[in-house]
């Protein structure tokens, strides 16, 4: 594990370190001020090298780093943090990000839980458009770009209802006719890693790989439980608890959308997140970002076709009930 920068540290005569917000096998996130511009906050990301490294191999680990952050700072997009500035010392390689305020959404998952209550649907299906849009960019981009660490807590609220995709780490650039290249060597969070990330960079992976990762994600923001990695679901099918079994007010079109995306096989997962967004939403409206002082729409008659089997029986039952009397009146 590295040794953490200390507070008031200051790096490349401009960052200014606060704290500590983060850490991982290769490197800590830190909170630090801009001293060129004031008033700014930005997350430094690091990257440390294993010093018994040869050479060489610290040569092009290096090499492919700066490569791939000339890549992601020239992204711009509502749903990805900023990546500003990069820079090196020593042993270790820096990105300099957008700062994110706000709570990452492991954190609501685990104070619903607390309070034995799920996480809103519609406003989960908001959040997953957001996510959806950032993927779609990534995976346009020439060449595309993959997340390949999508989970909870790489999902940020801010203040004003934004979902902010974050934290690089795992990011592969798919580059044509050459060997994949990668900013830090890793597999992501087991709960949320497909089957064919954990190759390594040798194995076959695209968008379909963080189309897993994202129905994952919405299993655990939708049941409060995080699903069966997907080792144990290849030893066991039957590990895997459909998401109405947990929490049966779901619409059967969200849980089949979770469904599909989470197949273990790339082939059986919708071939690009448009796809998937397709189904998902379906007929239904997809829910827009949050505006202030606005009321939430009535479901639609979709919607309620689509809810759990109790509640259309009950509206069978009422609806029976009120030709029963509208019957007897007329007599």
């Amino acid at each position: 594990m590295p040794i953490p920068l200390k507070t008031g540290e200051v790096l490349r005569g401009r960052y200014q370190i606060r704290e500590r917000i983060g850490q991982g096998g290769m490197g800590n996130i830190y909170l630090a001020d801009d001293l060129r511009l004031t008033g700014r906050q930005c997350a430094l990301k690091e990257v440390e090298y294993d010093r018994a490294l040869p050479k060489k191999t610290l040569e092009e680990a290096r090499a492919q780093f700066l490569r791939e952050a000339t890549i992601l700072a020239r992204l711009d997009h509502p749903n990805l943090p900023k990546v500003s500035d990069f820079f090196s010392g020593d042993m270790r390689d820096y990105l300099v990000m957008d700062y994110v305020p706000g709570k990452d959404l492991r954190i609501l998952v685990q104070e619903a839980r607390q309070r034995r209550v799920f996480l809103n649907e519609q406003q989960v299906l908001g959040w997953a458009d957001q996510i959806c849009d950032a993927l779609t960019y990534l995976h346009e981009q020439d060449p595309p770009i993959l997340h390949r660490d999508i989970k909870p807590s790489n999902l940020k609220l801010m203040p004003n209802g934004l979902i902010k995709l974050v934290d690089f780490g795992l990011v592969k650039v798919l580059v044509p006719e050459e060997v994949t290249i990668t900013i830090i060597q890793g597999q992501g969070t087991i709960l949320y890693t497909p089957l064919e990330q954990y190759g390594g960079d040798n194995t076959h992976t695209d968008a379909r790989s963080d189309l897993f990762a994202l129905g994952a994600t919405l299993y655990h923001l939708l049941t409060n439980e995080p699903p069966a990695d997907a080792r144990t679901r290849f030893l066991n099918p039957e590990s895997l608890t459909p998401p109405r079994q947990i929490n049966p007010n779901l619409t059967t079109r969200t849980e089949k959308a979770i469904l599909w995306a989470m197949a273990l096989h790339p082939d059986e997962r919708p071939e690009s997140v448009e796809s998937f967004r397709k189904f998902l939403f379906g007929s239904r409206e997809i829910p827009t970002r949050p505006v202030p002082g606005l009321r939430p729409q009535p479901p639609s008659v979709w919607d309620v076709l689509m809810s759990p089997p109790e509640i259309i029986l009950a509206w069978l039952v009422s609806g029976l009930l009120l030709l029963s009397l509208v019957a007897t009146l007329a007599r």
